[in-house]
């Protein structure tokens, strides 16, 4: 009765939130007494499978019908209950991602089990199963008692700090029955953003908006960016004026990230804005304007013009 992680692949390699994903449920696996299966979905060498027991897991189910190399939530829902089944289990933990929401409910239907997403802290089983989750953009917690026989834990990204060890995983085909039905929709093609660190796993942001006056003067953020070894980002303004690409807006209509550190410059801080970034950990805000709104939700705050302040912020980085 092993707790299963369905961990994510992106080309080939384990992502980091799975990695996230695999620790959280090996401790949870430990809490219960019983160990830790990740089910792993497409092509992937088994070498990179084996990484998982470095974050916990025993045994890595491989899934290798090639219909399983894209995404697909439907067929996705299918092979892992079909894997929760088989390994008599009683919790499943993933990392919430888009694909992990277009999953997990059709997973609770069909395994007619509690769901609780945006997990942040580790089940509470002194009166029951109790966890914790962050609710309205990371304003609020909520505390989820989860009754039903299976549990689904959807885990928030950069949550959950890892610990490696020399361990590796045992691996194991997975063959399960796939039907017509799970491939009703069909996955032409996939356009996925470019860059050697992609905002949903980063964890260093360095975001800017218009204070930056214009495209053209976007390397000093990236020179901050690569000094950092940072995600770069921007506000909804500057993608609409297309300066930067729309798969950089961060906010309440694109991306939500939660980074150990998130710098805002030359960003206002519109509440559309912080929707998106206020689960940071740490937020610095550059402004010239001491009355930028954004301020208020700073962890640290610089009054200041960017074009100064960032170039002051790189070289004094790569001194480190």
């Amino acid at each position: 009765m092993s707790v299963l992680i369905f961990a994510e692949l992106d080309e080939g390699k384990l992502k980091k939130s799975s990695q996230e994903a695999i620790f959280y449920g090996a401790k949870v696996a430990g809490m219960l007494g019983t160990s830790a299966t990740a089910i792993v979905l497409g092509a992937a060498d088994d070498s990179e499978l084996a990484l998982a027991g470095r974050f916990g897991a025993a045994k890595v189910l491989h899934a290798t019908d090639t219909k399983l190399n894209e995404p697909n939530g439907m067929a996705y829902a299918t092979v892992v209950a079909a894997a929760a089944q088989q390994e008599g289990t009683k919790v499943i933990v993933l990392a919430k991602s888009s694909l992990a929401d277009a999953m997990t409910a059709r997973l609770a239907g069909k395994l007619k089990a509690g769901l609780a997403a945006n997990v942040i802290e580790l089940p509470d089983l002194s009166t029951g199963f109790r966890v914790k989750s962050s609710i309205y953009t990371g304003k609020a917690f909520a505390y989820n008692d989860l009754k039903a026989d299976i549990k689904i834990l959807a885990i928030k990204k950069n949550t959950i700090v890892t610990e490696e060890t020399e361990a590796s995983a045992t691996i194991e085909n997975f063959t399960p029955t796939l039907n017509d039905a799970d491939f009703v929709v069909n996955v032409k093609s996939t356009e996925k953003a470019t860059g050697d660190i992609l905002l949903p796993e980063a964890d260093l942001v360095v975001s800017a908006g218009r204070g930056l006056k214009g495209p053209e003067n976007w390397g000093i953020v990236e020179d901050l960016a690569n000094a950092l070894h940072a995600a770069t980002a921007c506000s909804k303004p500057v993608s609409d004026l297309d300066w930067r690409p729309h798969h950089e807006h961060v906010g309440q209509t694109g991306i939500k990230v939660s980074p150990n550190l998130y710098i805002a410059a030359g960003i206002s801080g519109a509440i559309q804005h912080l929707a998106g970034v206020n689960s940071s950990k740490v937020i610095v805000v550059i402004n010239k304007d001491p009355d930028a709104p954004f301020f208020k939700s700073a962890d640290y705050g610089i009054v200041g013009d960017v074009f100064d302040v960032l170039p002051r912020l790189t070289k004094a980085a790569q001194a480190l």
